[in-house]
């Protein structure tokens, strides 16, 4: 592979290749397989599994309909799942072929969902961008060499353009914003908090528990906006998740929970016609994938023994949830007969999954 010695900079650029460098190695084609492997089934399995009901609810605030609470957190918690499935399948694509020759990239995603606090979000999102933004806007306008208030201007404007740069829309400029504006309050919070409190306001556990709540909420009201076709459509999708369009559930559930039901219609809840089935398969895709994106190991972690990418992530255990380190230690890939076996089931799986339309969220960046 590269030799390490020869990387520079933050993005891994080789001055020198190692002799038979790009020789295949069947090492190599087994690590790479399986990276590719795990990416593909991300995408065409996991992402495009619930796609198809974070796309009903955006097109429905779209025309002008009004959404309630469960529909409007239902398109929301779907569309923040395919889009990280989404999008860090295709990276672990183009890590693994390109380590089939190979060449090792740097990693792009590290379960940002696990965060903690939106600074360490986004140091596992988008990995690439976001340390371009860091070097090229962040550094380049002063980063935090003026102060504070020099260094909250700096992180809006970083994060104003970051949103210009996905695309020319009042959308993307609100998600800029928000974002720029999530990481000015965590880095005042930070400081106060350091200096008026510093051991802490809550216990450790509880704190986190907060924390993750508090991060994971501020993201998904984000990725409302990078996914409306319009600020109005945002506005909706953001009512019907504030409640002011009533909470209500489809009349054929309603009818199902017996003496449940006259105790929640007694706090409010309403039910319309139909859409029971998109209702009920909705929040199954969201129950089964959020804790794939918030216990699993990643496929970094996963990989971990053989060098997955350039740049791994290595962050503080607070600022982060934690998989169960005999589950990451189970679920370590070994160049072993068993492994040959699970990565032929999840890539045959991926590519049988291939046969039905899929959405390509990136088309317009």
């Amino acid at each position: 592979t590269i030799d390490d010695s020869a990387l520079i900079g933050n993005y891994g650029v080789a001055r020198t290749v190692t002799p038979g460098a790009l020789t295949p190695r069947a090492q190599n084609m087994a690590i790479g397989l399986s990276v590719f492997a795990l990416g593909l089934f991300k995408k065409t399995v996991l992402a495009d599994g619930v796609a198809q009901y974070a796309t009903p609810v955006f097109d429905a605030a779209a025309a002008g309909d009004t959404l309630s609470f469960f529909e409007a957190w239902g398109g929301a918690l779907a569309y923040t799942l395919q889009l990280y499935f989404d999008f860090s399948g295709y990276s672990d694509m183009a890590i693994g072929a390109a380590r089939m020759f190979g060449i090792v990239l740097p990693v792009n995603f590290h379960s940002p969902y696990k965060a903690t606090n939106i600074i360490e979000f986004w140091r596992r999102w988008h990995m690439t961008l976001s340390a371009f933004l860091r070097d090229y806007l962040y550094i380049a306008l002063g980063g935090n060499r003026a102060g504070r208030l020099m260094r909250y201007r700096n992180l809006m404007l970083t994060m104003l353009l970051g949103g210009l740069w996905h695309g020319a829309g009042w959308t993307f400029v609100a998600w800029g914003a928000l974002h720029g504006l999530y990481l000015c309050i965590n880095h005042a919070w930070r400081h106060t908090t350091t200096r008026l409190f510093p051991q802490g306001l809550l216990p450790v556990a509880l704190a986190k528990a907060l924390s993750w709540l508090v991060t994971f909420v501020a993201v998904v009201i984000g990725w409302v906006f990078f996914r409306a076709g319009s600020f109005d459509a945002a506005v909706s999708v953001l009512q019907g998740m504030a409640g002011l369009n009533g909470i209500a559930l489809p009349n054929a559930i309603a009818a199902r929970l017996d003496a449940v039901w006259p105790v929640l219609a007694s706090l409010g809840f309403g039910t319309y016609l139909g859409g029971g089935a998109q209702f009920v398969f909705t929040w199954l895709w969201i129950a089964a994938l959020l804790p794939v994106a918030l216990i699993l190991p990643n496929t970094q972690q996963i990989m971990r023994h053989t060098q997955p990418g350039l740049h791994l992530h290595t962050g503080r255990a607070k600022d982060e949830l934690q998989p169960a380190p005999r589950l990451a230690d189970k679920l370590a890939w070994r160049s072993t007969t068993g492994w040959a076996i699970a990565i032929g089931l999840l890539a045959a799986i991926a590519v049988l999954a291939m046969t039905r339309i899929s959405e390509f969220l990136y088309f317009q960046f």
